[in-house]
């Protein structure tokens, strides 16, 4: 088989030949024919492919596989079906159209990746964020609290105590714990803007 020519360019080296006996004897390996069919195909492949792909390089690696393909599936080429070359443009077509959307999933993928990194990230430092004002906030809202209503709080939500334990740690009575939890609670709430 000759070194293929450049895309746009081709070898001129006689009239143009049948294209389905040409096609036949590519069929049956026949190299010289496939330099001939190349000749007589490359530029309208090539063409079509860069209508579809508009960008000179891929399109010329596409028309390149559409021609690999064109002898690899010479056997399968039925000329009741249609001519050779409407045969290799419907071809071409379809691999410049694979390649366009092809191309268009990867950068979607890739979008939508840098797009999920950012998100986690502005989330983690959101969350961070909001936790450290939270915190701020709460502390806040305890300082506003009577020694009693603080420590009965603490106990209770930081260190899980129950209302009894509390009242043990702290040596009140329990319906005095319970009162003192109630009415703290309630001014955290206001303190934080809560609404019940």
């Amino acid at each position: 088989m000759n070194q293929p020519l450049p895309f746009g360019s081709a070898r001129h080296t006689g009239p143009p030949a049948d294209l389905a006996q040409v096609m036949q004897q590519v069929a049956r390996g026949d190299k010289d024919a496939f330099s001939t069919l190349y000749d007589a195909l490359a530029p309208m492949v090539f063409g079509i492919v860069v209508r579809v792909v508009r960008d000179r390089a891929q399109s010329e690696e596409v028309a390149q596989e559409v021609m690999i393909d064109l002898w690899r599936q010479a056997a399968r080429y039925r000329p009741e079906a249609g001519g050779v070359s409407t045969w290799a443009a419907t071809i071409a077509h379809r691999r410049a159209v694979d390649r366009v959307r092809s191309a268009q999933a990867a950068a979607d993928r890739e979008h939508a990746q840098a797009a999920r990194e950012h998100r986690t990230a502005y989330d983690e430092v959101a969350e961070q964020v909001e936790i450290r004002l939270d915190s701020e906030q709460v502390r806040r809202c305890l300082r506003g609290l009577t020694e009693l209503q603080r420590q009965a709080v603490t106990l209770a939500y930081y260190q899980g105590l129950t209302y009894r334990e509390v009242a043990e740690t702290l040596r009140t009575p329990l319906p005095t714990v319970k009162t003192r939890m109630r009415d703290g609670l309630i001014r955290l709430r206001d303190c934080m803007g809560v609404t019940p």
